[in-house]
């Protein structure tokens, strides 16, 4: 493959951006190596070549950084809330200053398209900016009781101490989007980035820092084996809560944790995402909207569309449609001028994706674009439409993580919903239709913590992000999304 100046130029920066990061334990406002100076190495997913060596932590690191955060807990607690809105403030500032550079160390580590990483810094940032107005919202509530004899005075604390782990798919978004409102609350923080994408959580910590962020509050452990640092943080009697993004087994593994000392608990887990399209839908705008919800992130998302229903009469074009939309977007490596779309994570995810591909052909389905890897170096895998899908296919059950696209024909709407609805998750769904009362009517009866209807894009700071049922615990965003992080404490006055 021939790569051009502009390309060379990007690279270039990219390396020197990734060069910037610092890849140490960062315990009590300290970089350090981790007690067995053991590193391990981060791959560039679109060449397949070790970028980086990170500090590879474990139990005794583990130790130090919660006995850190329970330490500094009771001081950062007492912090007036417009200092630490004002150290938020700064820290998006600052991100947003950085944003080419920040976005070139995830489109390295982790392989989304440049623009797109570009996009996931200004996404990431506006949380800073969201829970930085929130910290000075914190309130409380005084009333009188029924019987008139007492007051009965609210107030908000922080829950204390915080283990923070986040997946490898968004690895800003998802850092900012649970230590920003742990920040506003007045939480220190233990947090474990994911062992595919550390460097981008590691440039946050400097970000963090430079904002003004005191020693202790936030400290960092990053591992390639999560349970040897996040077990010893649960078992610690240190923390206060967990917040974790990631698969549904680990979630539940955790929550048995938490139980042992009753901790509070966020979890946002997997999805199977249905995307519905009846019969009256604008076309045009169900497949950019399709595109949209499918191929965010090459389709390593957990909001992605999983499942997408069409309605009989309009499916066969529905499908032509999006298989020419997604066969024309441009694959390549995330730092090439005009790439939309990069490779996927690791070798294991590509080699799922064919395997979920493989089984739902062997089951009927039809390939109208894409459908194998291509011969090239990297964990590259083309858009896929699929048509003809079965129900019995593996990928109506599995979440594919994946840029492949099933269509699968529905009749009428009350089978929509039921197909929609059978799967143990639910955390986002879509649904186009030009019917405004069919429009709330399925979305009320969808199961599911979030819904796009008539759009692909159900993600923003300023909404509460969460799921029902496998999908998770708790919200993040929005306004509800300081309150995972404040625990209520009410105390009784009498009327003298």
């Amino acid at each position: 493959m021939t790569t051009n100046t502009s390309d060379s130029r990007i690279s270039q920066r990219a390396r020197e951006a990734v060069a910037t990061v610092s890849t140490g334990m960062f315990i009590d406002g300290q970089w350090s190596e981790s007690a067995s100076g053991a590193r391990f190495n981060v791959v560039n997913p679109a060449t397949e070549e070790v970028i980086a060596t990170v500090a590879d932590g474990g139990p005794e690191d583990a130790q130090r950084a919660i006995e850190t955060a329970g330490r500094v807990q009771k001081d950062w607690a007492r912090t007036p809330p417009r200092e630490r809105g004002e150290i938020l403030r700064r820290a998006y500032d600052l991100l947003m200053q950085r944003q080419d550079e920040l976005a070139l160390i995830m489109t390295t580590e982790m392989g989304k398209p440049f623009g797109e990483a570009k996009g996931e810094v200004a996404y990431a940032a506006e949380f800073f900016r969201w829970f930085a107005e929130e910290a000075v919202r914190i309130g409380g509530d005084l009333t009188t009781t029924g019987d008139g004899k007492n007051r009965i005075l609210v107030s908000r604390e922080p829950v204390g101490p915080c283990v923070l782990v986040t997946p490898w798919n968004f690895p800003l978004a998802m850092g900012t989007r649970k230590i920003g409102p742990a920040i506003a609350a007045g939480c220190t923080i233990v947090f474990k980035p994911a062992a595919l994408t550390p460097l981008t959580s590691l440039a946050l910590v400097d970000v963090l820092v430079e904002a003004g962020l005191p020693a202790g509050v936030l400290n960092v452990v990053c591992t390639t084996k999560a349970s040897s640092v996040v077990s010893p943080w649960m078992s610690s009697g240190i923390a206060r809560k967990i917040s974790f993004t990631g698969s549904t087994a680990v979630g539940v593994r955790l929550l048995e944790q938490a139980s042992e000392h009753v901790m509070r608990s966020s979890m946002e887990l997997g999805g199977n995402a249905p995307f519905l399209v009846f019969e009256d839908a604008d076309l045009d705008r169900a497949v950019e909207g399709a595109v949209a919800a499918k191929m965010r992130n090459m389709g390593e998302a957990c909001t992605a569309a999983n499942r997408i229903f069409v309605q009989r009469p309009v499916a066969e074009e529905f499908a032509r449609r999006l298989a020419v939309r997604m066969g024309s977007l441009k694959v390549g490596d995330g730092v090439e001028d005009g790439t939309e779309v990069g490779p996927l994570v690791e070798e294991k995810a590509l080699r799922k994706v064919q395997e979920l591909v493989d089984d739902a052909v062997g089951k009927g389905a039809k390939v109208v674009c894409g459908g194998d890897r291509p011969d090239r170096p990297g964990y590259f895998y083309p858009p896929t439409v699929l048509s003809g899908v079965s129900e019995e296919a593996e990928l109506m059950s599995e979440e594919i993580f994946g840029p492949v696209a099933p269509v699968i024909s529905f009749d009428t709407e009350e089978e929509a919903v039921r197909m929609a609805n059978d799967t143990p998750w639910g955390l986002a769904g879509y649904l186009f239709t030009q019917d405004v009362d069919r429009g709330f009517r399925v979305g009320e009866a969808m199961e599911v913590g979030m819904v796009g209807l008539n759009t692909g894009i159900v993600s923003n700071p300023a909404a509460p992000f969460g799921g029902v049922k496998a999908s998770g615990l708790g919200r993040e965003g929005g306004r509800v999304g300081i309150e995972e992080f404040l625990e209520f404490k009410y105390m009784a006055v009498p009327r003298v």
